[in-house]
């Protein structure tokens, strides 16, 4: 586990539409690209093999009334906060359609 001294995720200001909120996770949309993002709240980037299956669970839920249902994946690259587990419902075509 490292320092969460200043991590945006721990600190889990409601910036964007939060749509849940658990003793596990919350649910948002990320602030940067818009779309459903569940944040662990531990600060440690690989949640044990139980707690990701209930996060992406969680995740699924939300994502499938924001985005329909079955029409996105699950990107957990975490790339700009790379120490604390995140990861977002990404729609079809998302790199592509955001590089234009």
């Amino acid at each position: 586990m490292s320092d969460d001294r200043g991590c945006d995720l721990c600190e889990g200001a409601v910036i964007t539409t939060r749509y849940f909120a658990d003793d596990d996770c919350w649910i948002a949309d990320c602030e940067i690209c818009l779309v459903p993002m569940v944040v662990w709240r531990v600060h440690d980037a690989a949640p044990p093999p139980d707690v990701l299956t209930r996060l992406h669970h969680a995740l699924s839920h939300v994502a499938d009334e924001a985005l329909g249902e079955g029409n996105w994946t699950i990107d957990d690259h975490m790339r700009n906060i790379p120490d604390h587990y995140h990861a977002h419902a990404r729609p079809p075509y998302f790199w592509r359609r955001a590089s234009t």
